[in-house]
Protein backbone atom coordinates (compact mmCIF):
# COMPACT_ATOMS: atom_id res chain seq x y z
CA UNK A 1 0.00 0.00 0.00
CA UNK A 2 1.68 3.15 -1.22
CA UNK A 3 1.51 6.54 0.82
CA UNK A 4 0.70 10.09 -0.63
CA UNK A 5 2.21 12.54 1.45
CA UNK A 6 0.25 15.52 1.80
CA UNK A 7 1.30 19.03 0.17
CA UNK A 8 0.54 22.25 1.30
CA UNK A 9 -0.93 25.23 -1.16
CA UNK A 10 -0.70 29.03 -0.11
CA UNK A 11 -2.72 32.10 -1.62
CA UNK A 12 -1.64 32.89 -5.03
CA UNK A 13 -0.56 36.52 -4.08
CA UNK A 14 1.13 38.59 -1.13
CA UNK A 15 1.80 41.90 -0.90
CA UNK A 16 3.22 44.23 1.56
CA UNK A 17 1.01 45.82 4.67
CA UNK A 18 2.87 47.37 6.21
CA UNK A 19 6.35 49.28 7.45
CA UNK A 20 8.07 49.91 10.23
CA UNK A 21 11.51 51.88 11.58
CA UNK A 22 13.78 53.08 14.00
CA UNK A 23 16.83 55.09 14.13
CA UNK A 24 19.96 55.40 15.78
CA UNK A 25 19.07 58.02 18.50
CA UNK A 26 21.89 60.15 17.35
CA UNK A 27 22.19 62.38 14.36
CA UNK A 28 25.85 62.64 13.97
CA UNK A 29 27.16 65.19 11.61
CA UNK A 30 30.12 65.21 9.05
CA UNK A 31 31.74 67.36 11.19
CA UNK A 32 32.37 64.84 14.19
CA UNK A 33 33.81 62.23 11.47
CA UNK A 34 35.94 64.48 9.39
CA UNK A 35 39.48 64.80 12.52
CA UNK A 36 40.60 61.27 11.69
CA UNK A 37 40.01 60.66 8.37
CA UNK A 38 41.04 64.45 7.51
CA UNK A 39 38.25 65.44 4.97
CA UNK A 40 35.86 67.94 5.40
CA UNK A 41 31.93 68.52 5.12
CA UNK A 42 31.75 69.63 1.88
CA UNK A 43 34.05 66.68 0.66
CA UNK A 44 31.81 63.79 2.54
CA UNK A 45 28.95 66.17 0.59
CA UNK A 46 29.93 66.09 -2.58
CA UNK A 47 31.02 62.30 -2.64
CA UNK A 48 28.36 60.73 -0.81
CA UNK A 49 24.94 63.40 -0.15
CA UNK A 50 25.62 62.69 3.22
CA UNK A 51 24.90 65.29 5.75
CA UNK A 52 24.23 63.47 9.02
CA UNK A 53 24.38 59.73 9.64
CA UNK A 54 21.78 58.22 12.62
CA UNK A 55 23.75 56.37 14.85
CA UNK A 56 22.95 53.96 18.16
CA UNK A 57 23.69 54.89 21.91
CA UNK A 58 26.23 52.12 23.01
CA UNK A 59 23.41 50.33 24.95
CA UNK A 60 21.18 49.98 21.53
CA UNK A 61 22.08 47.11 19.54
CA UNK A 62 20.68 45.67 16.38
CA UNK A 63 18.13 43.32 17.98
CA UNK A 64 16.76 46.60 19.99
CA UNK A 65 16.16 48.26 16.69
CA UNK A 66 14.53 45.30 14.90
CA UNK A 67 11.88 44.77 17.62
CA UNK A 68 11.13 48.30 17.57
CA UNK A 69 11.02 48.62 13.82
CA UNK A 70 8.72 45.30 14.20
CA UNK A 71 6.73 46.20 16.46
CA UNK A 72 5.17 49.57 14.45
CA UNK A 73 5.17 47.02 11.59
CA UNK A 74 2.71 44.89 12.98
CA UNK A 75 0.62 47.85 14.80
CA UNK A 76 0.10 49.44 11.27
CA UNK A 77 -0.49 46.27 9.70
CA UNK A 78 -4.04 45.32 11.55
CA UNK A 79 -2.79 41.54 11.83
CA UNK A 80 -2.47 40.53 15.46
CA UNK A 81 1.11 39.64 17.06
CA UNK A 82 0.46 35.87 17.49
CA UNK A 83 -0.71 35.50 13.72
CA UNK A 84 2.38 36.33 12.35
CA UNK A 85 4.21 32.90 11.54
CA UNK A 86 7.57 33.79 10.28
CA UNK A 87 10.48 36.19 11.07
CA UNK A 88 13.08 36.66 8.66
CA UNK A 89 15.72 38.81 9.60
CA UNK A 90 18.60 40.00 7.10
CA UNK A 91 21.80 41.89 9.10
CA UNK A 92 25.32 41.57 9.16
CA UNK A 93 26.00 43.17 12.92
CA UNK A 94 24.19 40.63 15.03
CA UNK A 95 26.09 41.13 18.18
CA UNK A 96 26.27 37.21 18.74
CA UNK A 97 26.73 34.68 16.25
CA UNK A 98 23.90 32.70 17.27
CA UNK A 99 21.37 33.41 18.58
CA UNK A 100 19.60 34.67 15.82
CA UNK A 101 18.15 38.40 16.33
CA UNK A 102 14.93 36.75 14.83
CA UNK A 103 14.17 33.97 16.91
CA UNK A 104 14.90 36.93 20.14
CA UNK A 105 12.54 39.88 18.22
CA UNK A 106 9.94 37.29 17.52
CA UNK A 107 9.53 36.65 21.27
CA UNK A 108 9.97 39.95 22.32
CA UNK A 109 7.04 41.15 19.79
CA UNK A 110 4.26 38.13 20.83
CA UNK A 111 5.12 36.64 17.33
CA UNK A 112 6.54 33.11 19.29
CA UNK A 113 6.48 30.23 17.95
CA UNK A 114 7.08 31.81 14.77
CA UNK A 115 9.40 30.17 12.59
CA UNK A 116 12.41 32.41 12.66
CA UNK A 117 15.54 32.96 10.81
CA UNK A 118 18.37 35.37 10.02
CA UNK A 119 20.16 35.73 6.48
CA UNK A 120 23.10 37.63 5.54
CA UNK A 121 23.19 38.96 2.24
CA UNK A 122 24.59 42.57 3.94
CA UNK A 123 22.62 45.55 1.74
CA UNK A 124 20.78 42.81 -0.77
CA UNK A 125 19.55 41.45 2.44
CA UNK A 126 15.98 42.71 2.91
CA UNK A 127 15.15 42.24 -1.12
CA UNK A 128 16.09 38.39 -0.36
CA UNK A 129 14.12 38.35 2.33
CA UNK A 130 10.59 39.60 0.31
CA UNK A 131 11.58 37.43 -2.12
CA UNK A 132 11.74 34.25 0.59
CA UNK A 133 8.70 35.80 2.18
CA UNK A 134 6.66 36.12 -0.96
CA UNK A 135 7.44 32.53 -1.93
CA UNK A 136 6.98 31.00 1.53
CA UNK A 137 3.69 32.23 1.80
CA UNK A 138 2.41 31.10 -1.85
CA UNK A 139 3.99 27.64 -0.61
CA UNK A 140 1.63 27.24 2.25
CA UNK A 141 4.54 27.36 4.42
CA UNK A 142 3.38 30.93 6.15
CA UNK A 143 0.76 33.24 6.32
CA UNK A 144 1.98 36.36 8.05
CA UNK A 145 5.66 36.84 7.23
CA UNK A 146 7.65 39.82 9.50
CA UNK A 147 10.39 40.81 7.51
CA UNK A 148 13.32 43.16 9.43
CA UNK A 149 16.41 44.52 7.79
CA UNK A 150 18.57 45.26 11.27
CA UNK A 151 21.63 46.99 11.18
CA UNK A 152 24.10 48.69 14.38
CA UNK A 153 27.36 49.34 12.04
CA UNK A 154 28.92 51.59 14.46
CA UNK A 155 30.31 48.77 15.99
CA UNK A 156 31.99 47.94 12.97
CA UNK A 157 34.18 51.28 11.91
CA UNK A 158 37.02 52.32 12.32
CA UNK A 159 36.95 56.88 12.57
CA UNK A 160 40.53 56.42 10.26
CA UNK A 161 39.06 54.65 7.67
CA UNK A 162 38.57 56.71 4.41
CA UNK A 163 36.77 54.08 2.50
CA UNK A 164 33.68 53.05 3.83
CA UNK A 165 33.29 54.40 7.63
CA UNK A 166 31.88 57.65 7.67
CA UNK A 167 29.25 56.31 5.68
CA UNK A 168 27.58 54.24 7.67
CA UNK A 169 24.27 54.19 10.58
CA UNK A 170 22.28 52.28 12.43
CA UNK A 171 18.65 51.26 12.08
CA UNK A 172 16.20 48.34 11.09
CA UNK A 173 13.09 48.47 8.52
CA UNK A 174 10.34 46.16 9.10
CA UNK A 175 7.40 45.01 6.54
CA UNK A 176 4.67 43.10 7.31
CA UNK A 177 3.43 40.62 4.70
CA UNK A 178 0.79 38.48 4.03
CA UNK A 179 -2.34 37.19 1.47
CA UNK A 180 -3.28 39.49 -1.47
CA UNK A 181 -6.04 39.34 -4.14
CA UNK A 182 -3.67 41.32 -6.58
CA UNK A 183 -0.64 40.86 -7.02
CA UNK A 184 1.84 42.86 -4.61
CA UNK A 185 5.34 41.48 -4.80
CA UNK A 186 6.52 40.58 -8.66
CA UNK A 187 9.15 38.22 -9.11
CA UNK A 188 13.04 39.43 -7.62
CA UNK A 189 15.79 39.33 -10.03
CA UNK A 190 18.58 38.26 -7.68
CA UNK A 191 22.11 36.52 -7.65
CA UNK A 192 26.02 37.07 -6.61
CA UNK A 193 29.25 37.60 -8.05
CA UNK A 194 31.53 35.96 -5.46
CA UNK A 195 34.75 36.67 -8.00
CA UNK A 196 34.52 40.41 -6.37
CA UNK A 197 34.28 39.32 -2.98
CA UNK A 198 37.11 41.54 -1.56
CA UNK A 199 35.15 44.51 -3.08
CA UNK A 200 33.30 45.00 0.50
CA UNK A 201 33.95 43.22 3.98
CA UNK A 202 35.19 42.95 7.10
CA UNK A 203 39.32 43.65 7.56
CA UNK A 204 39.78 40.82 9.40
CA UNK A 205 38.01 37.76 11.36
CA UNK A 206 37.22 37.07 14.99
CA UNK A 207 39.47 34.21 15.24
CA UNK A 208 42.25 36.28 14.24
CA UNK A 209 41.11 39.03 16.84
CA UNK A 210 41.15 36.84 18.90
CA UNK A 211 44.60 35.47 18.56
CA UNK A 212 45.88 38.38 18.63
CA UNK A 213 46.67 38.85 15.18
CA UNK A 214 44.63 41.99 13.80
CA UNK A 215 42.71 44.51 16.06
CA UNK A 216 39.06 44.65 16.10
CA UNK A 217 37.67 44.00 12.48
CA UNK A 218 36.04 46.45 10.54
CA UNK A 219 34.33 47.59 7.22
CA UNK A 220 36.37 48.35 4.12
CA UNK A 221 35.72 48.46 0.93
CA UNK A 222 37.18 50.11 -2.92
CA UNK A 223 35.11 52.17 -3.53
CA UNK A 224 35.81 52.90 -7.58
CA UNK A 225 35.14 48.90 -7.90
CA UNK A 226 31.60 49.12 -5.88
CA UNK A 227 30.87 52.43 -7.40
CA UNK A 228 31.30 51.11 -11.07
CA UNK A 229 29.72 47.94 -10.45
CA UNK A 230 26.61 49.49 -8.47
CA UNK A 231 25.99 52.27 -11.61
CA UNK A 232 26.45 49.73 -15.04
CA UNK A 233 25.96 46.22 -13.74
CA UNK A 234 22.99 47.01 -11.01
CA UNK A 235 21.16 49.33 -13.48
CA UNK A 236 20.84 45.77 -15.81
CA UNK A 237 19.33 43.98 -13.32
CA UNK A 238 16.74 46.81 -12.37
CA UNK A 239 15.94 47.01 -15.81
CA UNK A 240 15.02 43.04 -15.79
CA UNK A 241 13.37 43.48 -12.36
CA UNK A 242 10.82 45.63 -14.53
CA UNK A 243 10.81 43.32 -17.23
CA UNK A 244 9.73 40.31 -14.54
CA UNK A 245 7.17 42.42 -13.61
CA UNK A 246 5.54 43.38 -16.66
CA UNK A 247 6.15 47.17 -15.80
CA UNK A 248 7.65 49.72 -17.52
CA UNK A 249 9.50 52.67 -16.01
CA UNK A 250 6.58 54.92 -16.93
CA UNK A 251 4.70 52.82 -14.07
CA UNK A 252 6.97 53.33 -11.10
CA UNK A 253 5.66 55.91 -8.58
CA UNK A 254 8.77 55.33 -6.62
CA UNK A 255 12.58 54.15 -6.99
CA UNK A 256 14.15 52.90 -3.55
CA UNK A 257 17.38 51.43 -4.08
CA UNK A 258 19.79 50.49 -1.24
CA UNK A 259 20.87 53.79 0.47
CA UNK A 260 24.71 53.66 -0.43
CA UNK A 261 25.81 57.24 -2.10
CA UNK A 262 23.85 59.78 -3.40
CA UNK A 263 25.99 59.92 -6.41
CA UNK A 264 24.85 55.99 -7.30
CA UNK A 265 21.01 56.97 -6.76
CA UNK A 266 21.45 59.59 -9.30
CA UNK A 267 23.08 57.94 -11.40
CA UNK A 268 21.12 54.81 -11.49
CA UNK A 269 18.11 57.35 -11.56
CA UNK A 270 19.58 58.41 -15.19
CA UNK A 271 20.39 54.86 -16.54
CA UNK A 272 16.90 54.08 -15.63
CA UNK A 273 15.31 56.61 -17.45
CA UNK A 274 12.73 57.18 -15.07
CA UNK A 275 10.18 59.93 -15.13
CA UNK A 276 10.38 63.14 -13.34
CA UNK A 277 6.98 61.74 -11.45
CA UNK A 278 9.08 59.40 -9.98
CA UNK A 279 10.02 59.81 -6.46
CA UNK A 280 13.14 59.01 -5.17
CA UNK A 281 13.78 57.78 -1.64
CA UNK A 282 17.42 59.78 -0.72
CA UNK A 283 16.84 58.71 3.00
CA UNK A 284 20.62 58.48 2.84
CA UNK A 285 21.22 61.89 3.20
CA UNK A 286 20.36 62.09 7.26
CA UNK A 287 20.42 58.51 7.62
CA UNK A 288 23.45 57.12 6.16
CA UNK A 289 23.62 54.02 4.83
CA UNK A 290 22.54 51.45 6.81
CA UNK A 291 23.12 48.27 4.88
CA UNK A 292 20.33 45.40 4.88
CA UNK A 293 18.32 48.45 6.64
CA UNK A 294 18.15 51.18 4.20
CA UNK A 295 15.68 49.97 1.78
CA UNK A 296 12.62 49.02 4.90
CA UNK A 297 14.33 52.46 6.03
CA UNK A 298 13.72 54.81 2.84
CA UNK A 299 10.28 52.97 2.05
CA UNK A 300 8.57 54.00 5.76
CA UNK A 301 10.11 57.55 4.73
CA UNK A 302 8.95 57.35 1.62
CA UNK A 303 5.39 56.41 2.70
CA UNK A 304 5.13 59.08 5.86
CA UNK A 305 6.51 61.70 3.37
CA UNK A 306 4.47 60.87 0.43
CA UNK A 307 1.05 59.03 1.80
CA UNK A 308 -0.23 59.44 -2.08
CA UNK A 309 2.02 56.92 -3.17
CA UNK A 310 -0.13 54.14 -1.39
CA UNK A 311 -1.22 51.57 -3.68
CA UNK A 312 1.61 52.80 -6.45
CA UNK A 313 4.67 50.72 -7.73
CA UNK A 314 7.92 50.87 -6.44
CA UNK A 315 10.97 49.75 -7.76
CA UNK A 316 13.45 48.70 -4.84
CA UNK A 317 17.23 47.29 -5.45
CA UNK A 318 19.41 46.30 -2.83
CA UNK A 319 23.25 45.48 -3.68
CA UNK A 320 26.61 45.00 -1.52
CA UNK A 321 29.45 42.77 0.59
CA UNK A 322 29.66 39.00 -1.56
CA UNK A 323 29.14 40.81 -3.94
CA UNK A 324 25.34 40.10 -3.85
CA UNK A 325 22.02 41.42 -5.29
CA UNK A 326 18.57 41.52 -5.44
CA UNK A 327 15.42 43.64 -7.34
CA UNK A 328 11.78 43.48 -7.44
CA UNK A 329 8.52 45.21 -8.22
CA UNK A 330 6.43 45.90 -5.40
CA UNK A 331 3.03 47.58 -4.41
CA UNK A 332 3.28 50.42 -1.56
CA UNK A 333 1.00 49.65 0.85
Amino acid sequence: MSVTLAQLTGPAYTRIYSYGAARGENAVPNEDLIGPIDSSDEWIRQRTGIVTRARADKGTDAIDLATAAAAEAIEKSGVAADQVDLVIVATISNPKQTPSVSAIVADRVGANPAAAYDINAACAGYAYAIAQADALIKAGAARYALVIGTEKLSDVVDPTDRSISFLLGDGAGAALIGPSDTPGIAPAVWGSDGSKADAVGMNGTLTDFRDGVVPWPTLRQEGPTVFRWAVWEMAKVAREALDKAGVEPTDIAAFIPHQANMRIIDEFAKQLKLPESTVIARDIETTGNTSAASIPLASHRLMAEHPELSGGLALQIGFGAGLVFAAQVVVLP
